[in-house]
């Protein structure tokens, strides 16, 4: 009997030049640890800029990435559709 382990984060190690997860394969979770790991660039981007420009921007993405890692841990499926939307539409 062998078993299959199906790693959430496999996508991260694919040759696929985006990173994101695609095909068949990509399900909710995987789709939103992938905007997770993006919008977290995307605060780091917001902290750097100087006298503190970027400080409204980068809490409020901070509160979007948390509420969403907390319906990963929940597993609530509405609220991880709702982040995955509201985390897509971060820039």
């Amino acid at each position: 009997m062998t078993s299959t382990t199906n790693d959430p984060l496999d996508f991260l190690n694919s040759n696929n030049s985006s990173g994101k997860p695609a095909g068949p394969q990509a399900d909710l979770v995987q789709l939103l640890l992938y905007e997770i790991i993006r919008v977290k660039e995307l605060i780091s981007y917001y902290d750097s800029i100087p006298n503190g420009g970027g400080k409204l921007g980068s809490s409020i993405l901070t509160e979007l990435v948390t509420e969403a890692y907390n319906s990963l841990v929940n597993y609530d499926l509405v609220l991880m559709k709702k982040y995955y939307d509201l985390l897509q539409n971060c820039d």
